[in-house]
């Protein structure tokens, strides 16, 4: 099959998902309603609750949620082939995770920027918001160390890379200041200094690698999974205008610029996938997936469909900037679709590479040796990037390869794959970056709301020494985790904790809807999805749990998947409980309380 004509087709699908399925959502679902002051307004504090632009603000929601699922989970699932892929992407984004998304910013919105445990103990009850604490923090732990091991492995022994991604967090402060003290209200402005400074810091990669200076950024796995968490921390205990705003805004439209360079390379190279449409390993016994194309594709490609962490973000960051109501088809709904499409571009830049190569970077040397599959352009490819390419699993440097692929068939661009993998390094690694900062962030929120419920003082927002010392903790916690483990223990644990959280945030979602609609039809929207994420992801996890870590003998992994799994159930029971005492109600012709405004 030919890239262009995927590229085209799912560009139509996700367009019209946004104009016709996102309207329904936000006119009639939830009935947007941009006269209602914000929280971001009533309660604005300069520290967290900021008004901002609403374009910072999708930039900052979608560098946020657009971390290593859209670019790495495509990337593994290719193992089964690019149709199951594409198909679960489109349908996934369109009725799952944009609704999923959406329906949680409003939840929030309408609940003074509250997380999602203090949304699920106002709309569902005490028990529920206390246990979708207990799980939310065991997910986003799990989940900021899947996600900063992608990084890892990406930037490991590459000083060019780690030196562009250390530049782009003071040209971030430097960003926020100018935005806010130097020169206020010229968005256009800042956003041109800031992507020139971005881009030349690429462009001196070369010149510091091959100079005295690049001992400073060449470092071990070890030494990187010492600094993400203490990068975590920092971006978390700063304001909020300081460093997250500014790097998300600059990130996102940096990722958005280059998976529109990479479409319009698409469609001048005009590549073929060169993965099968469906492989032999659809019904088990991969190299990269330990499992069957159900259930363990729709939680490897996690965030490029449907994704817990986007409430975590959704019910955090983004509701205490938003200054309208009506902006949250385009942040919420919006933002989803567009990171559809990058994952949409990430299977392909996956997929027009041979499958013998892809395998080759996906897995380590000796599994490769036992697939029988034979390399067609690797040497090739990794003479031409600089690096050694092989042996490099976790997706991120496949991704990286088949970009600069891409962009180096394009006439008089060959000379300057190096650069143009260099790039795409860069790329992902702002893609994740700005995740790990929200995520740590929101980690602090989330902690600071289920503590409170313990000791009501901890709630104190506006407390310096408590958010250092929260984020701290919550920075220890994920760094641990990062530290003691690796690709093949972390991600699939990621994947169904995310997947979970996913399925709990659809739950609460289909309560407040039903409470403030009194419409069992409009209620689908989010119930339906919920049922199949929870089956789905259930059953992943317990799979997960009897054929990779019990085998294994790895214990803490297994524990805390079957802990998710436990919790989750619990909610959704309570939470369907909930579901039927409101259509008893409604169908009584009783009123039910509405806890949101």
């Amino acid at each position: 099959m030919n890239a262009l004509t995927l590229i085209i087709a799912s560009a139509l699908i996700l367009m019209l998902g946004y104009r016709f399925y996102g309207a329904f959502i936000s006119a009639k679902v939830l009935a947007l309603d941009p006269s209602n002051i914000t929280p971001a307004v009533r309660m604005e504090d300069g520290q967290d609750y900021v008004p901002t632009n609403k374009w910072v603000v999708f930039g900052h929601h979608f560098a946020a949620i657009a971390g290593a699922g859209p670019l790495v989970g495509p990337v593994l699932a290719a193992q089964f082939g690019y149709l199951p892929s594409a198909l679960w992407i489109l349908i996934g984004a369109v009725l799952g995770g944009a609704v999923h998304d959406a329906v949680v910013l409003f939840a929030s919105v309408r609940h003074d920027g509250k997380s999602l445990s203090d949304i699920a103990k106002d709309e569902v009850g005490p028990v529920t918001g206390f246990i979708t604490g207990i799980a939310i923090l065991f997910i986003i732990t799990i989940t900021m160390a899947g996600l900063a091991m992608v990084i890892v492995n990406a930037l490991y022994k590459n000083s060019w890379g780690v030196f562009t991604i250390a530049m782009t967090i003071p040209i971030a402060i430097f960003i926020g200041i100018y935005m806010r003290k130097l020169r206020p209200g010229k968005l256009g402005e800042a956003s041109v200094i800031g992507v020139v400074l971005i881009l030349l810091a690429v462009a001196l990669g070369p010149v510091i690698k091959n100079s005295p200076l690049a001992f400073l950024f060449f470092y071990d796995v070890k030494t990187l999974e010492i600094i993400l968490p203490v990068y975590g921390f920092i971006a978390a205990a700063l304001p909020v205008w300081l460093l997250l705003a500014p790097r998300d805004y600059l990130s996102s439209y940096m990722k958005i610029g280059t998976i529109a360079a990479l479409a319009l390379g698409i469609v001048f190279v005009h590549p073929q996938l060169q993965m099968p449409a469906v492989t032999q390993f659809v019904n088990g016994g991969g190299p990269i997936i330990n499992g069957k194309v159900w259930p363990f594709l729709f939680i490897t490609i996690a965030c490029g469909a449907v994704s817990g962490f986007h409430a975590l973000i959704a019910s955090g960051t983004t509701p205490k900037m938003l200054k309208d109501e009506g902006d949250i088809k385009l942040i919420g709904y919006g933002g989803m679709i567009m990171e559809a499409f990058v994952a949409m571009m990430a299977l392909i830049a996956a997929t027009v590479l041979a499958p013998g190569d892809y395998f080759a970077i996906n897995t380590s040397p000796a599994v490769f040796a036992h697939l029988g599959m034979q390399v067609k352009d690797l040497p090739l490819l990794s003479q031409m990037v600089g690096e050694n390419i092989a042996g490099r699993p976790g997706g991120a440097v496949s991704l990286a390869v088949g970009m600069a692929h891409i962009f180096s068939s394009i006439p008089g661009l060959k000379g300057l794959m190096a650069y143009w993998y260099q790039f795409a390094i860069m790329f992902e690694a702002l893609f994740i970056l700005t995740t790990i900062d929200a995520g740590t962030r929101v980690a602090r929120f989330i902690a600071q709301d289920f503590l409170g419920m313990l000791f009501k003082p901890l709630r104190n927002s506006k407390s310096l020494v408590l958010s250092i010392l929260l984020s701290a903790l919550v920075s220890f916690a994920w760094g641990y985790l990062l530290y003691g483990g690796d690709i093949a223990t972390i991600w699939p644990i990621f994947g169904v904790s995310n997947q979970l959280l996913a399925t709990l945030a659809l739950a609460i979602g289909s309560n407040m809807i039903l409470r403030r609609t009194k419409k069992i039809s409009y209620t689908m929207t989010t119930f339906i999805p919920m049922i199949f994420m929870g089956v789905t992801s259930s059953t992943a996890g317990y799979l997960t749990i009897v054929n990779n870590y019990i085998p294994k003998h790895q214990t803490l992994p297994a524990v805390l998947a079957a802990l998710m799994i436990v919790l989750a159930t619990i909610i959704v029971v309570d939470s369907i409980r909930k579901l039927w005492q409101t259509y008893s109600s409604i169908s009584n012709g009783l009123v039910p309380n509405v806890a949101a405004k």
